[in-house]
C-alpha cells in the first residue's frame, strides 16, 4: 500500500490552497455548502457558482447568483476551475460532468457524507499501516485496483479514476432462491425489489429495516404483494442494542443518526425521535443468508448488532464503504475480526462522487 502513498505528496484541499485560479462550485444543496465550510476555513475564496442550464432561474445560493456555464466561461476564459458539488448516478448526468472535464480542469472533492474531518495526505499516512493490511486482504485483482484508485479518488478528486475502476454489474454474490435476506437501509423497497428480481420471487424470507417513516410507508406500499410471514418490515434503524435515538431527516436516502440536540438547532422539524434495533435481536436465531448494509454511517454499530449472526451463519455481505473517511479501512477490518473465513472484494459502481463502492464478503 506505501508504494503508491509514497508517491504522492499533495493533495486536492493543498492545491486548493495554492491555486491562483478562480473556484466555481458547481451546483447547490448540503454538498455545495459543505464544501464552501471547508474552503472558508481554509481561507479559500470561491468566485462563483454555476448550475446546470435548466436550473438556473436567476436565483441565488449562498450569496452567489447562480450562473449558467457559458457565463462563468465568458467572465474568467480559461482562468478557472470546477469543484462538483453533488452526486448522481444517472447516466446523462455523469456523461455531462465527464464532457465538461474534457473542456475545464474540474475535480469532485471528497467529503465525508457523514462524521467529520477530511481524507488528506496526512490521514492517509496515519492511518497506512490498516490501509495496507486491508489491501493484503482483498481477493482479487480488481478489488484491489478499486481499493488504490479509491484512495487516490478521495486524495485527488479525480473522477476519471472511479471511471476507470467501475462496473456496472456484479454477480460475485450468487443470489440464490432460498436466501433469507436482511436489507438494512431499505429505503423504499427499491434494493428488495432488485433482489426479487435476482431471485425470480423465490426466496425464504425477507427482513427489512427503514427509520424513515416516509420511505417505510413507500416500501410498505410498493411491496405489498408479498405474503404474510415472508416480509418483516421496521420502521426503526439498525444498531447495536435495542434503544430510541435522534435522527436527521433529510430527503431521499439521506437521514442518519444525529447526537445533536434538536432543540437547539434552528430547523428542529427536520428531526425525529427513531426506534433502533439489532440484527440479532430482530432475527431472534434465524440464519440469515445475506445482509446488506447502507445504513448512511451506523455501519459499524449495525455490524456489530449482527455479530452472533455473521460468527454462527456467515451470511454474505454487502456494506457500503462511503459514508465516513475511516470506512475502507475500518470496516473490512471489523468484519474480519468476526469472521476470518470471509473473502473480501471491493467494486464501485457508476457514480460520481465514490458514493457506490461497496465491500462484499463472501
Amino acid at each position: 500500500m506505501a508504494f503508491f502513498l509514497d508517491e504522492i505528496d499533495s493533495c486536492l484541499w493543498d492545491y486548493l490552497r495554492q491555486t491562483e485560479k478562480k473556484i466555481v462550485l458547481y451546483g447547490m444543496g448540503d454538498g455545495a455548502e459543505k464544501i464552501k465550510s471547508v474552503l472558508d476555513e481554509a481561507g479559500v475564496p470561491v468566485a462563483d457558482i454555476m448550475a446546470s442550464d435548466e436550473f438556473v432561474r436567476g436565483h441565488s445560493f449562498l450569496g452567489y447568483r447562480v450562473k449558467k456555464l457559458s457565463e462563468i466561461e465568458e467572465l474568467y476564459g480559461d482562468d478557472f476551475l470546477i469543484l462538483v458539488c453533488f452526486g448522481s448516478q444517472i447516466p446523462e448526468v455523469m456523461e455531462h460532468i465527464y464532457s465538461i472535464a474534457e473542456k475545464h480542469e474540474l475535480y469532485a472533492p471528497n467529503v465525508p457524507v457523514t462524521g467529520g474531518g477530511l481524507f488528506t495526505l496526512d490521514y492517509a499516512r496515519e492511518h497506512s499501516t490498516e490501509l495496507e493490511k486491508v489491501y493484503g486482504m482483498l481477493a482479487d485483482e480488481q478489488s484491489r485496483r478499486v481499493f488504490e484508485n479509491v484512495i487516490r479518488y478521495k486524495l485527488s478528486g479525480r473522477i476519471n479514476l472511479l471511471k476507470e475502476c467501475e462496473e456496472e454489474m456484479y454477480d460475485l454474490l450468487r443470489i440464490g432462491a432460498q436466501e433469507t435476506y436482511v436489507d438494512l437501509g431499505a429505503y423504499n423497497g427499491d434494493t428488495i425489489v432488485k433482489f426479487l428480481n435476482e431471485t425470480g420471487m423465490q426466496f425464504r424470507k425477507i427482513y427489512a429495516m427503514e427509520p424513515d417513516h416516509r420511505n417505510y410507508i413507500k416500501l410498505k406500499r410498493r411491496l405489498y404483494m408479498i405474503g404474510f410471514g415472508l416480509l418483516e418490515a421496521y420502521n426503526c434503524g439498525a444498531w447495536d442494542t435495542e434503544t430510541t435515538m435522534m435522527f436527521s431527516l433529510r430527503a431521499g436516502r439521506s437521514s442518519h443518526v444525529d447526537a445533536a440536540d434538536p432543540k437547539k438547532l434552528a430547523n428542529p422539524a427536520r428531526f425525529r425521535e427513531v426506534s433502533m434495533m439489532s440484527v440479532d435481536h430482530m432475527l431472534q436465531g434465524d440464519a440469515a443468508t445475506f445482509i446488506k448494509y447502507d445504513v448512511e454511517g451506523s455501519e459499524k454499530q449495525a455490524i456489530d448488532g449482527a455479530k452472533k449472526t455473521i460468527t454462527a451463519h456467515r451470511p454474505k455481505l454487502s456494506v457500503a464503504l462511503y459514508h465516513r473517511n475511516e470506512d475502507m479501512f475500518a470496516i473490512p477490518l471489523q468484519i474480519a475480526e468476526l469472521n476470518r473465513k470471509y473473502k473480501f472484494y471491493m467494486r464501485h459502481h457508476p457514480y460520481i462522487p465514490d458514493w457506490d463502492t461497496n465491500l462484499y464478503c463472501i
